[in-house]
């Protein structure tokens, strides 16, 4: 089943590897990378999967999510956190634990990747 996907993250091997992986499995898939180029796609309808980086500048991943939960993009957007910090109890992440579908860390299985996406409805 073809998805949605919007990859965010400020590394540009990152997206760009991302989006061809995904591009090949038969994906629509965009990138940006920053969380405010993020909210402008949601803002414009944008709805699918959301793979998120969480260190980013202007607007890290966390804030990122936060307003899109503040804006109530959240409904049709299924967040998966993918980072290079290995916790997934990170204190930024407090109340925001609804609203992330998965946490992944890098660097990841990109097999294990592809089949959490497959996943997702």
């Amino acid at each position: 089943m073809r998805k949605n996907i919007l990859i965010v993250d400020d590394d540009p091997d990152v997206r760009t590897s991302v989006k061809n992986i995904f591009e090949h499995e038969g994906h629509k898939v965009w990138s940006v990378e920053n969380g405010v180029e993020c909210l402008e796609l949601l803002e414009k309808g944008f709805t699918g999967i959301l793979l998120i980086d969480l260190m980013m500048p202007q607007m890290d991943g966390w804030a990122t999510i936060k307003e899109i939960v503040k804006r109530g993009l959240q409904k049709n957007v299924n967040v998966i956190v993918i980072t290079a910090i290995g916790t997934y109890r990170h204190h930024k992440m407090k109340g925001l634990e609804p609203y992330v579908h998965d946490y992944i860390a890098k660097p990841f299985d990109i097999k294990e990747l592809i089949e959490n996406i497959k996943k997702i409805n």
